[in-house]
This record gives C-alpha cells, structure tokens and sequence, in this order.
C-alpha cells in the first residue's frame, strides 16, 4: 500500500506523519482511531531511530503499510541489533513510574489492537482494526 524509508534523525519525523496522514485518509478513518495510530507508528519510529539505529543518519528505518480485510499493519523496521522485546520492563510499576524511557512500547500496545516484534526486535508490526474491509 505505502512505504517510506528514511535516516535516522528525528527531523525526519513530519515525513512519517504525513504518510501516517495519507493512509488514515485513504482509509476513512476517524479522529480518535488517527490519533492512536500516529502515536503509536511514530513512538516505533522513534525507538527505531534512537534505540534501534543510536540516531547514526547512515541507518534506515523504514516504515511499510499493508492493508489486510479490516486491519491496517505499519511495519517499522532497523537496522539495528534487535533488543530482548520479551522482557520489557513495565513502566506502570512503581518502581518505573519516575522513568522518562520505557513508555513507547507501552503506548504502542495499548493504543494498537496488536503489536508483534520480528527479526531480534529489529522489526514491530503495529497492527489497526479500521473496520469493514
């Protein structure tokens, strides 16, 4: 359906949520759904930015969206090392809530209807239920 690839700089964020823009568009989709899906997709893009590729501009993240029946799926790939995605440590325990990192994969499952890590973690499927196919 969509794909975007860009450096690993931050400045290149509006070019994600402007494709972010273009599929919700496309696909009629309403406020609170739009607001979900550009939080989500670009707290990917930032992980994938800083964590994934330690903001080194030579590295890619590249974000693809694929339309399945009644489902949106944004794939945000790395070039980076992968992470250990099985033991995230959760950042409403109290002994995380003071925490300023941690929270992108929270918000991510929560705002999503699925999130699922691939390739070590260097690669997340984000996936929206937008209704009827």
């Amino acid at each position: 359906m969509h794909s975007l690839e860009i450096s690993s700089q931050l400045e290149n964020l509006p070019e994600v949520e402007a494709m972010i823009e273009k599929v919700c568009e496309e696909l009629g989709v309403n406020e609170e759904l739009f607001g979900n899906v550009l939080i989500a997709v670009t707290e990917a893009v930032n992980n994938a930015i800083i964590h994934g590729n330690k903001s080194q501009p030579s590295k890619k993240v590249t974000i693809i969206v694929n339309k399945k029946a009644q489902e949106v799926i944004f794939t945000v790939g790395d070039e980076g090392a992968g992470f250990d995605f099985e033991n995230i440590p959760d950042p409403t325990a109290p002994e995380n809530i003071e925490k300023l990192n941690g929270r992108g994969i929270f918000l991510m499952k929560n705002l999503s209807d699925n999130v699922e890590f691939e390739a070590n973690g260097t690669k997340v499927n984000i996936t929206f239920v937008v209704g009827n196919g």
